[in-house]
């Protein structure tokens, strides 16, 4: 199997309709480690993170320019099929959201169904297992995977819909904000968890806790905003023990220090 390659983003720029978001990102993501997003709110880091797998697209009017390679390839080449690219790079919600009728076991098969890959039933039961362990909820749920994923705690049901991320062997997991609705020992738990993906998979997480990003990350990228109406620029990038400790912007480091945002 060939190793895996950086993502490289050249002079990204998105828009929603006229409105320039996000201005002129370059920046080169690593594999199989896990990169931290901070700033502000509004200064464009989740429109950023959706570009990585054209979920930005779904917006009416929204595009982006520029270019964003995933293993060598434009995913913004007009041969490039969106929804290919959705299942080579998965995607984790601020808020859990399970299928509500779907049972744990079929909540994680929905993306591979959704795939339309058939799968035979012993197939699907070790997939569903592997995907479950892979997420560190095997132990709670295995005795009860026919039950509603609804009826799963908030931190449970993240990680379910993390192992429904990662049962369609993605290469790349985006999170947004995955633990801002958890309570502290749930969100351990999926940080914890973000440390052993990163060993199969490449993360970009974006969050708005300083501690969560120092914690997780092994570089952290820094968007800013100029002020309102004006597009989000990504002022520094940089290994997160760096950013936080010794940050080549004045910005990076007043917001680093609580002094703004």
């Amino acid at each position: 199997m060939a190793a895996p390659q950086p993502i490289n983003v050249d002079s990204l720029n998105i828009y929603y309709g006229d409105f320039l978001a996000v201005e002129d990102v370059t920046v080169q993501i690593e594999p199989r480690s896990v990169t931290a997003l901070i700033g502000p709110s509004g200064c464009g880091k989740s429109t950023f993170l959706r570009t990585l797998n054209r979920m930005h697209e779904v917006i009416p009017g929204a595009y982006a320019e520029g270019t964003v390679e995933i293993d060598g390839e434009n995913i913004y080449h007009p041969k490039v099929d969106p929804v290919n690219v959705r299942r080579r790079v998965g995607m984790v919600f601020q808020k859990a959201n399970p299928f509500p009728t779907m049972s744990i076991r079929d909540n994680v098969l929905a993306g591979v169904k959704l795939n339309n890959r058939r799968i035979s039933k012993k197939d699907a039961d070790e997939l569903v297992e592997t995907s479950l362990k892979g997420a560190n909820l095997w132990e709670e749920v295995k005795d009860r995977l026919d039950k509603p994923g609804m009826g799963l705690s908030g931190g449970q049901q993240q990680r379910l819909c993390i192992a429904r991320t990662i049962a369609v062997r993605p290469e790349v997991v985006l999170m947004d904000e995955p633990c801002s609705a958890l309570d502290p020992i749930s969100t351990l738990a999926i940080e914890d968890l973000i440390h052993e993906l990163k060993e199969s998979y490449t993360i970009v997480i974006v969050t708005h806790n300083m501690q969560q990003a120092s914690r997780v990350s092994d570089r952290t990228g820094f968007f800013n905003i100029a002020g309102t109406g004006k597009p989000g620029h990504l002022i520094e990038f940089d290994d997160t023990q760096k950013m936080f400790t010794n940050p080549e912007n004045k910005q990076t480091e007043d917001y680093i220090s609580g002094r703004f945002g």
